[in-house]
């Protein structure tokens, strides 16, 4: 008897479920357009004009503000007559991501820019995001998910009633998996939006492609756990690349390159910080993955060779301190090299063993940067290296 409730309670709940997919609207929204107070949308708008006034003074925001004003026209020019209703925010935070409110706040991650090589990858990323705001995607899945709540609430009271947990946890299991995702139609519409905009704005197409299949590399190399932001609501990331490189075939542009020369020069300045946040995240295949894209653009090989550094001295492995000095010497004989390049090829030698180099390496930082804040733990060092 109990068993057959569950049954007929779990499909109860997925018929629920099914229903408040189907009922989701699937209408564009239009330029300029705010919702009717009394819809349960809008009470969505507000949650997050709610969360836009928080982000707006959030000390994780990126307050460069060429860099702010780049992203502001890229997205402006892409959304078209969306222009006055997409605000985007970019934040100081590892790891690739982008996401769209349906308010309209966009949130660009900084770990984004590092990983987009080029003016036309990271048309592509927003362009799919402003899809997502234009098709009402976010909407959709509010309402879904709501109508998936009310059947979750309903099979843990009843399965309570009926004594029967262990059946109610699969209801919860099923339900919960698909409240908090786009759905594959909804990703594979937003690719569509995305690709398109590219096209239409004369930007190579296989930039679209080339977004993803870098992606791919960077999750095989990471931990499980640790993979992408973006790929947690971003299913099939190989049929999809494949599906954007078939398209772009057919539909191929000229790549400008004065557009790609005006990304990497607001852009590459702030490697050196990006890199950092990408260190402390200490999953180091993966940012070996990011190091070796960034290579590829020719430009930044001091800070690129000093966080390879970096990161060999952090990771620890068996020979990484003799790679980090290796690194931490290329980095110093190329030009703009990080100072502190000196102060931790100094830390390698003494990891090493070399005690009277690492005087020396220790000496030259503060020869170059005599008002570290570092200085008093350096001079004691220096102390302990000499006695």
């Amino acid at each position: 008897m109990r068993a057959c409730l569950a049954r007929g309670l779990i499909g109860l709940a997925l018929t629920l479920t099914a229903w408040g997919c189907a009922s989701s609207s699937g209408a564009n929204i239009a330029a300029g357009q705010r919702l009717a107070a009394e819809t349960a949308e809008a009470g969505l708008w507000m949650e997050m004009d709610r969360y836009e006034k928080k982000l707006e003074t959030s000390g994780r925001r990126e307050r460069d503000p060429q860099l702010n004003a780049y992203l502001d026209e890229l997205v402006c020019r892409l959304s078209g007559d969306y222009c006055g209703d997409i605000r985007p925010y970019l934040i100081r935070r590892a790891g690739f991501n982008a996401s769209m409110a349906p308010n309209g706040t966009m949130t660009v991650w900084t770990g984004l820019l590092l990983r987009t090589r080029d003016e036309a990858e990271l048309a592509f990323v927003l362009g799919h995001e402003i899809g997502h705001y234009q098709r009402r995607h976010s909407a959709q899945r509010w309402e879904d998910a709501r109508s998936k709540l009310d059947a979750l609430v309903f099979v843990q009271a009843a399965t309570a009633l009926a004594g029967v947990g262990i059946a109610g946890n699969v209801a919860q299991i099923a339900i919960y998996g698909s409240i908090f995702a786009y759905s594959r139609d909804n990703e594979r519409e937003a690719d569509d939006i995305g690709f398109d905009t590219l096209v239409a704005q004369n930007y190579d197409a296989d930039a679209a492609a080339r977004v993803w299949e870098r992606l791919i590399v960077e999750k095989n190399a990471s931990d499980a756990d640790s993979a992408p932001p973006f790929f947690a609501s971003h299913p099939s990331s190989e049929e999809r690349a494949a599906t954007l490189r078939r398209k772009a075939s057919t539909a191929m542009r000229p790549q400008e390159d004065d557009a790609r020369q005006r990304f990497l020069a607001v852009t590459s300045a702030h490697w050196g910080d990006w890199l950092r946040d990408e260190l402390r995240e200490r999953d180091f295949d993966r940012m070996q993955v990011v190091l070796n894209h960034l290579r590829e653009s020719g430009r930044g090989a001091a800070v690129i060779d000093f966080y390879q550094g970096e990161l060999y001295r952090a990771r620890a492995d068996a020979g990484d301190m003799t790679k980090a000095v290796e690194a931490y010497r290329r980095a110093l004989g190329a030009q703009n090299a990080p100072v502190e390049a000196w102060r931790s090829l100094g830390l390698a030698l003494w990891r090493e063993g070399r005690n009277a180099d690492a005087h020396a390496a220790f000496a030259e930082y503060l020869r170059a940067a005599p008002d570290a804040e570092d200085r008093p733990m350096i001079e004691s060092y220096l102390g302990d290296l000499a006695a």
